[in-house]
């Protein structure tokens, strides 16, 4: 199957995220697998504070870019065809914000 990467914007800090919706991202991968997506790896982000940004030779503290919505966490997910991915990913629970789902390019840099 292909693979396709989901992106998890929020305007709400991980920490703040209520009960409800970190329950949901507990079983979205179950409920995902219900519908014939496989999730194979997901990540929470530290919140922005943490990020350290490299331009070049400058190095900065923060994200590259300020926005309301930060990048909260990442999943990659395996789906049949990028409808069937966004299906998938809009299964997604978010309180204020929104997914991005981007497919992969599978380069094999690690031998099996």
């Amino acid at each position: 199957m292909a693979q396709y990467a989901v992106l998890i914007y929020e305007r709400v800090p991980p920490e703040e995220l209520p009960k409800e919706i970190m329950d949901r991202h507990l079983g979205l991968p179950e409920l995902i697998a219900s519908k014939g997506g496989k999730v194979t790896a997901g990540l929470a982000l530290q919140p922005n504070e943490t990020a350290t940004a490299i331009r070049g030779d400058l190095v900065t503290d923060g994200p590259f870019v300020e926005t309301k919505e930060v990048l909260a966490g990442v999943y990659l997910l395996e789906a049949r065809d990028l409808d069937h991915a966004l299906a998938c990913a809009k299964l997604t629970p978010v309180v204020d914000g929104g997914v991005e789902v981007r497919p992969l390019i599978d380069f094999q840099v690690v031998p099996d």
